[in-house]
């Protein structure tokens, strides 16, 4: 029998999801309103092109097939092969030392245009992300049941795969509601973290929706064709933050 996942582990990582979400929304929201027009973040006039658009997303999938793929396989391997397994439940040092790397490159990926765009940093910084984020969550992984990561996993996959679907077909601007997904984000904090988790789920399920009607376009607010970092970033902690939550619950149920 695995030990049990201890909460030191996903808590500062569920709260750090939900701090970081208020600051990406207040970060739209002062881009949307102060500088939309000299950053492009909801000018419509670059999407006026179906082919940039079209490039655009194709770029941004590819990427975050490839960090999905990445993170996939670290959890694979934490997960059946023993002695991986084993070294990384004895050594949660390597866990907390990853956290401050996780914490870093996000906020140089958001906060800072010039290493976000340029060209090969962002992906450098990108690719260290990517796998500090997967290993703590292939840390996280390795304490549930084979059965609990399998049903996170899939049921990650459907839930997103309806969510994308669904943001290409309606005519629902998710886009527009920056401010009340950020004001969300707020309460969940201030009502207690308790709450927040059996919460979240939902709101990480809109903002999902809310990430993947930026890349499209014709909405409320896009960005820019330049920052496709940040749209793939974006999704793939979208996707992450789904998964530890459904794995916490998948995990609960099966004790």
């Amino acid at each position: 029998m695995r030990p049990s996942c201890p909460s030191t582990f996903w808590w500062p990582l569920c709260v750090t999801f939900m701090i970081k979400y208020v600051f990406k929304c207040a970060f739209l929201c002062i881009h949307c309103f102060v500088v939309a027009d000299a950053e492009g973040i909801s000018a419509t006039g670059v999407w006026d092109s179906m082919s940039v658009r079209h490039a655009f997303i194709r770029k941004v999938y590819l990427i975050l097939a490839v960090q999905l793929f990445i993170t996939t396989s670290i959890i694979a391997v934490f997960t059946f092969v023993e002695p991986v397994r084993l070294f990384v439940i004895q050594n949660p040092a390597i866990y907390w030392a990853s956290f401050p790397v996780y914490l870093v490159t996000y906020l140089m990926l958001v906060c800072c245009e010039g290493p976000r765009r340029r060209h090969p940093w962002n992906l450098i910084l990108l690719f260290i992300f990517t796998l500090t984020l997967s290993y703590m969550t292939g840390t996280i992984s390795s304490y549930f049941d084979t059965k609990a990561v399998f049903l996170a996993l899939g049921i990650t996959a459907i839930v997103c795969i309806i969510v994308t679907i669904f943001c290409f077909q309606t005519k629902v601007d998710f886009t527009s509601c920056t401010g009340l997904l950020c004001a969300l984000c707020v309460v969940l904090l201030v009502i207690g973290i308790i709450t927040s988790i059996v919460l979240s789920f939902q709101y990480v399920s809109e903002f999902l929706a809310y990430h993947t009607q930026l890349l499209i376009g014709n909405r409320a607010n896009t960005i820019s064709p330049e920052e496709y970092v940040f749209g793939a970033l974006s999704l793939y902690v979208d996707i992450v933050q789904i998964f530890i939550f459904l794995l916490h619950i998948t995990g609960s149920s099966s004790e």
